[in-house]
């Protein structure tokens, strides 16, 4: 008999490429459920500035991996990944596929591949110290700890480098030789959204957030959790944080978390260009031409 094999179907891009509504529409036409790929939106009390599905839309489709915590208790990759793979085990018992949509590449590929990143703690202090280093002096340092792993990271990627200068600074050892891979034996269709407005599209929802509460949303996180909590220095949360202070003006707010936002999503492009290789949709047909290629897939593997 033939062995059975899930189909995983991931709907990926970077923050702000409409991959919600995308998602929802193919849910809704497939009768799937979305497995949420986000590394914020696994928190609750974080709704408005992680641009959350809203609860209408999660009324329309079930969201999972969605609200597993609260933000004061954080998740790892290895932690998420745990958690997604048995959530996609449970729908692969009256599903033959799970939808994977987020742009959060770590978490996706940890998910989907098998990577398996070293269990290391941040180490705040040192990361502090080697912000204030800087990244050139970071990465030079890298250089001689951990060459493959330097070779792999940009020398402008600040996030990486320190992160495998403090698994070195942690372990020892590279973080190029404590990472595995080991791939689940699935299908995967990877399918990417990428649109030429993404500057526009990502301006217009960093006004939204500002409009639809984002402020009062961060009073509340400061006032449930405190004003250090690591997740307030994020894209948004900072910027709200400091209107609340009365250090930045809601338009000058609008202004940095946009800018952020922006870099951000081209961090997310080249992760993606380098790590992955997924279909990249036509933003003038993209529901019609994901339909066709997932159809294709569930129909090659029948």
């Amino acid at each position: 008999m033939k062995e059975f094999k899930p189909i995983v179907v991931v709907l990926l891009g970077p923050t702000g490429s409409g991959k919600t509504e995308l998602g929802i529409e193919l849910a809704e036409r497939l009768g799937l459920e979305i497995h949420n790929i986000d590394s914020r939106q696994i928190y609750k009390d974080m709704d408005i500035g992680t641009a959350k599905p809203t609860k209408a839309q999660q009324k329309r489709v079930k969201h999972l991996l969605i609200d597993l915590k609260p933000p004061n208790e954080k998740i790892t990759v290895q932690d998420f990944q745990k958690t997604a793979r048995l959530s996609l085990e449970k729908t692969f018992k009256t599903k033959k596929v799970g939808f994977l949509v987020g742009g959060s590449g770590l978490y996706l590929k940890a998910v989907t591949h098998g990577l398996c990143p070293p269990a290391i703690a941040p180490q705040e202090t040192f990361r502090k110290q080697l912000k204030d280093l800087g990244q050139k002096q970071c990465h030079q340092l890298l250089e001689q700890c951990d060459p493959i792993s330097s070779h792999r990271i940009s020398r402008s990627d600040a996030v990486r480098t320190i992160r495998a200068l403090e698994v070195f600074y942690a372990t020892g050892q590279s973080i190029s030789s404590l990472q595995s891979v080991k791939p689940p034996s699935w299908h995967l269709l990877e399918i990417g959204l990428n649109p030429n407005n993404l500057k526009e599209r990502i301006f217009k929802r960093s006004q939204s957030m500002f409009t639809s509460g984002l402020i009062a949303e961060t009073e509340h996180l400061i006032n449930r959790f405190g004003p250090d909590l690591p997740l307030l220095k994020t894209i948004g949360y900072e910027e709200a944080s400091k209107v609340i202070h009365g250090e930045l003006s809601i338009v000058e707010a609008i202004n940095q978390t946009s800018t952020r936002t922006n870099r951000f999503a081209k961090r997310q492009r080249t992760w993606f260009k380098g790590q992955h290789n997924p279909r990249w949709l036509n933003e003038n047909n993209s529901l019609c031409e994901a339909l066709s290629l997932i159809h294709n897939v569930i129909g090659l593997t029948r």
